[in-house]
């Protein structure tokens, strides 16, 4: 088993006193590079593109923190923290390593981790402080992998924290776990059967279902290895219909597994087999299973444009109600969608935009 250790600083205790005689009398200490609280930015009431960014930039995912505060990542503007009233936005000037934020996870000791194009930072309430997995990822191996400016090995699609606590993270270098103490690499890790001889190389989601068992979303190249699963003895993979690149995976109340294929649309595994969901044309990602049951669902995004026609979906088991442009959302595609404390769905698209639906109305939270 290959361990890396995050080692904590050790300091040496110098003991030379060195008074400095001036006119206030003042003793100057060092600080180390994260000690000192950045200020908070400045509010701003919609959550607004503020580097520049490419149309393709998006609102790739979200998550309300136990303080009730709304955290949106974008893949080109940083994060935004929404405390009700106004959103402050934090980019590399505020310590992120990277403005391309794609996953976010909030561990069970309140910090917020985000997972970036260059590696992972983590909030703990005050400041953002770099977490060194960069320094476990391996060089490029060859120039046949996928991987380009955009997607680099570094980049960190999904996070998880389970329920032992461990927080595994699935990068463009495959999957790491992390107890509090060590690093490692998961498939390196002992007592690990892998008998497909899996990589878990570019792994977009991770869920663990009521069971405890993990399951990863292997996505774009060299990932492709379809629904991967975990059972905390060996891994092993499927592929639903021929579909390699899965997207997205969320759990109904059921107990019920939602998958997003890239090629051939929904599946649905109930414990024993797949099924493929195609009741509408459309249909796009499964994203959201809110208090009341209904899943949502993105609108079909067409593989070659980046606009999707369909808005959102809700399913309530039965039947599907379409909201679209007419209703008050945008025709970009949607990629994220989280249900806050109140009930209200916030919907984060391409273009950086952000609705909320109140079960009633959409609102623009976004310019």
């Amino acid at each position: 088993m290959t361990k890396y250790y995050i080692h904590k600083p050790i300091y040496s205790l110098l003991l030379v006193l060195t008074f400095l005689t001036s006119c206030n009398g003042q003793t100057k200490t060092p600080t180390d590079k994260y000690s000192e609280t950045k200020p908070t930015p400045v509010g701003q009431p919609k959550l607004i593109n503020t580097q520049g960014t490419h149309a393709n930039d998006n609102v790739h995912c979200g998550l309300q923190d136990k303080a009730g505060n709304l955290w949106f990542g974008t893949t080109g503007s940083g994060v935004y923290r929404y405390d009700g009233k106004l959103f402050y936005n934090y980019t590399v000037k505020d310590g992120l390593n990277s403005n391309a934020v794609w996953s976010m996870l909030e561990d069970k000791s309140g910090n917020i981790w985000f997972g970036t194009s260059d590696g992972i930072c983590r909030f703990d309430g005050k400041k953002i402080i770099p977490f060194p997995i960069n320094d476990y990822i391996r060089p490029i191996p060859d120039k046949n992998d996928f991987y380009s400016d955009w997607a680099p090995k570094t980049t960190v699609w999904s996070m998880l924290q389970d329920k032992t606590g461990k927080i595994w993270f699935g990068t463009g270098d495959g999957v790491y776990c992390y107890d509090g103490i060590n690093l490692t690499r998961f498939l390196n890790n002992d007592g690990v059967i892998n008998t497909d001889s899996l990589k878990l190389k570019m792994v977009d989601c991770m869920l663990e279902d009521k069971s405890g068992n993990i399951w990863f979303a292997s996505g774009m190249p060299p990932g492709m290895e379809g629904v991967c699963r975990y059972d905390r003895k060996s891994i092993t993979s499927s592929k639903p219909n021929g579909d390699s690149w899965i997207r997205l995976i969320i759990e109904d109340k059921k107990g019920n597994l939602w998958f997003s294929g890239r090629a051939k649309g929904n599946f649905i595994y109930d414990g024993k087999n797949y099924k493929n969901f195609t009741e509408k044309d459309g249909i796009g990602n499964p994203l959201l299973v809110d208090t009341s049951g209904n899943i949502w669902f993105g609108g079909g995004e067409r593989l070659s444009t980046i606009e999707n026609e369909g808005g959102v979906w809700c399913y309530d088991g039965k039947t599907f109600k379409n909201y679209n442009i007419i209703d008050g959302i945008s025709k970009y595609a949607v990629f994220s969608m989280l249900e806050d404390r109140n009930g209200n769905i916030w919907i984060g698209t391409r273009n950086t935009g952000l609705y909320k639906f109140d079960g009633k109305t959409f609102t623009n939270y976004s310019e």
